[in-house]
């Protein structure tokens, strides 16, 4: 019973110095954070919390020291953690406060309305958590609306570039079309100058070729001839009586 006691006695002891460590690391992380070592301070604060990291104080002071060296995301996990662990209403509200002002220097608008909500539910009366959540409001309207008009910038930029390459392709559609017809034009000219030259060749003066002659058509010419060689002889029959000179016009 008495081994018992000592056991009991020793840890109590032990939890004693352990606050008191704890206390002292705070009030050292306090003094550097008012002197703006915040390094230094968030040292001391993560020491003061220890493996367990219990310590609302710590924790919290911990949230601050981050989010004035600008570790906006880390300061943001430290206060939700905080926000998560407790019940305390005055925790929760300063915790989502402080969350809240970590999104909104994060450029994440829409998570910081969100906590600025959350610490009013906690604390309806705290007119600074207000104001931020007006402000945050605004810049997030502010931005849906750039948003809106970047898309709708970038639909009529679509839409012009679609215009372009239809006029485009339609262009070139009419170049191909007009060289297609040209080419056609001059097809069907050089075609003509061949069929017309074809046909002024067959239309010009012909030998008449002697294997292709008719019956009908031989008996004709050698009736004619035999008609003129009649004539021909009787001709030279006269001349020779008047004694004229014989010329010959045309060789049979």
């Amino acid at each position: 019973m008495k081994q018992y006691i000592i056991v009991v006695i020793l840890v109590l002891q032990a939890s004693v110095l352990f606050a008191q460590q704890e206390k002292k690391y705070i009030r050292q992380g306090n003094q550097l954070y008012q002197q703006q070592n915040y390094k230094d301070a968030e040292n001391n604060y993560r020491v003061s919390i220890g493996k367990q990291g219990k310590t609302v104080a710590g924790n919290f002071n911990l949230g601050d020291a981050l989010y004035k060296q600008n570790k906006y995301a880390d300061a943001g996990q430290q206060f939700s953690k905080i926000a998560a662990a407790s019940k305390n209403k005055n925790v929760l509200a300063k915790a989502y406060h402080n969350l809240g002002n970590s999104m909104l220097q994060s450029k994440k608008l829409e998570e910081s309305v969100t906590a600025y909500k959350k610490s009013l539910l906690n604390n309806p009366e705290d007119e600074e958590t207000r104001y931020n959540l007006a402000y945050a409001q605004e810049k997030l309207k502010q931005k849906q609306k750039q948003d809106k008009n970047k898309n709708n910038k970038n639909k009529d930029k679509n839409k012009d570039n679609k215009d372009n390459k239809d006029k485009d392709k339609k262009d070139q559609d009419k170049k191909n079309d007009d060289k297609n017809k040209d080419n056609k034009d001059k097809k069907d000219d050089n075609k003509d100058g061949k069929d017309k030259n074809d046909q002024n060749k067959n239309n010009g003066d012909q030998k008449p070729d002697p294997n292709n002659v008719s019956k009908e058509d031989a008996e004709r010419m050698l009736e004619a001839l035999n008609n003129d060689e009649k004539q021909t002889q009787d001709k030279l029959k006269n001349k020779k009586q008047k004694g004229a000179k014989m010329h010959i016009e045309k060789e049979w």
